[in-house]
């Protein structure tokens, strides 16, 4: 006689004492590294998309959609989440959050994934040296030669002796520096501001700022290129929770090097979805990049500083 399965009322439970029961970096590890996989699945959207709309036409349909996500939230939680002393700040943070984003848009659809998943690797280096020239903080020689080295990978990964500078490696650079700064103006209204005003300020003036030039090159998308984008958009606000969730289970050190799972899962989806084969230009590049900031990330965790490394493409 077969024997019944316990019922799901039983085996749920049990599954939930294992997942417990695991160490902690096991468990965040889980969420960031399926932070990176949505990631890089809703960069792959874009870059599909990228063959019918305008790079700024994306942009804005990926921050309007956004914003409709998180409206509810921000509905439910009263006049309270729009309360706010720093209006200003708000407004610079979304203006600069819009630029990363189509910069980081238009990069994607004209370059390989992988290219432009690695260029955007570089806004822990900007954000070296944004804090030292903005906030005047204090970098010592090491954290100095990693920044340097990492830009040695840019360089390698652009080869502009060559005479083939591709311009849009170029914009995905302005939107690497774009994030760094949105990094600093965060780190100063989270010191006062809920997250959800943020997010809230963030969402309305990205649907602004993105919608200018989306205007000039405005065509009607259809509905499949609607239902893509808005796919696009809820990959990306579930990355980011599952990288929150995940940060706040396990200690950053150790789950930092998870983030660079997006640049493998970026040549992988280039290879079967775009046919794009990195090259060694690329792979050493991105290989200097990738170890520059996780030494960086390293140096700031023994400072007993939150290390930037794993917050490379958060804002995308």
């Amino acid at each position: 006689m077969a024997t019944r399965s316990p019922p799901e009322s039983i085996r749920l439970p049990a599954l939930r004492q294992r997942w417990r029961a695991l160490p902690d970096n096991a468990r965040g590890a889980f969420w960031v590294t399926l932070s990176a996989l949505l990631f890089t699945s809703m960069s792959a959207v874009v870059k599909s998309q990228g063959a019918h709309l305008d790079s700024f036409q994306l942009a804005f349909l990926r921050a309007s959609f956004g914003f409709l996500l998180i409206l509810p939230f921000a509905l439910a939680g009263g006049m309270a989440v729009f309360r706010t002393t720093r209006l200003g700040m708000h407004i610079t943070r979304g203006i600069c959050g819009s630029i990363g984003l189509m910069c980081g848009f238009y990069a994607l659809t004209h370059l390989s994934l992988a290219d432009a998943t690695a260029i955007g690797f570089t806004k822990p280096l900007f954000l070296i040296v944004l804090a030292a020239l903005v906030l005047g903080e204090t970098v010592r020689a090491r954290r100095w030669s990693a920044t340097a080295v990492g830009f040695l990978g840019v360089l390698i990964m652009l080869r502009p002796g060559d005479g083939v500078l591709e311009p849009a490696a170029l914009v995905a650079l302005l939107g690497a520096l774009a994030a760094a700064t949105v990094s600093l103006l965060i780190k100063r209204l989270s010191a006062s501001e809920a997250a959800l005003t943020i997010m809230v300020y963030l969402g309305a003036v990205s649907v602004v700022t993105t919608g200018i030039p989306a205007a000039l090159v405005w065509q009607t998308p259809t509905l499949a290129e609607l239902l893509w984008m808005l796919l696009a958009a809820a990959l990306a606000s579930s990355a980011q929770l599952c990288m929150i969730r995940g940060f706040h289970i396990g200690e950053a050190s150790a789950l930092a090097p998870l983030e660079y799972l997006k640049l493998p899962l970026a040549a992988f989806y280039g290879i079967l979805l775009f046919a794009e084969v990195p090259d060694l230009y690329t792979l050493l590049g991105a290989l200097l990049i990738v170890l520059s900031t996780l030494y960086i990330g390293h140096r700031e965790a023994q400072l007993g500083k939150r290390p930037t490394a794993p917050r490379a493409n958060a804002e995308v």
